[in-house]
């Protein structure tokens, strides 16, 4: 191996490394984000629970806000559709 190849394959090796590094740090600096928004909306879930609110109503509402109104009536159509052949309505 010629002198010039063997720096343009130690370098090609320490631009590997050095991304590499950088695409962990980045995981472990979102992660560590990820965690603190889950605690903050844990937070809230707490705030609202102790003003009377109930947390399950109040996550179900949310699921259902982020769903496509059309799937989501879909649905609930089937949903009540069934509902109704068990008698619960």
């Amino acid at each position: 191996m010629s002198k010039v190849a063997d720096i343009a394959s130690k370098r090609a090796e320490q631009i590997a490394k050095d991304q590499l590094k950088s695409i962990i740090e980045r995981i472990e600096r979102l992660l560590e984000e990820k965690k603190a928004i889950s605690d903050d909306v844990r937070d809230v879930y707490a705030e609202a629970k102790g003003n009377g609110y109930d947390t399950g109503a109040l996550k179900a509402i949310i699921k259902m806000r982020q769903q496509d109104p059309i799937e989501r009536q879909a649905f609930e159509t089937i949903l009540e559709t069934y509902m109704q052949a068990l008698g619960m309505l």
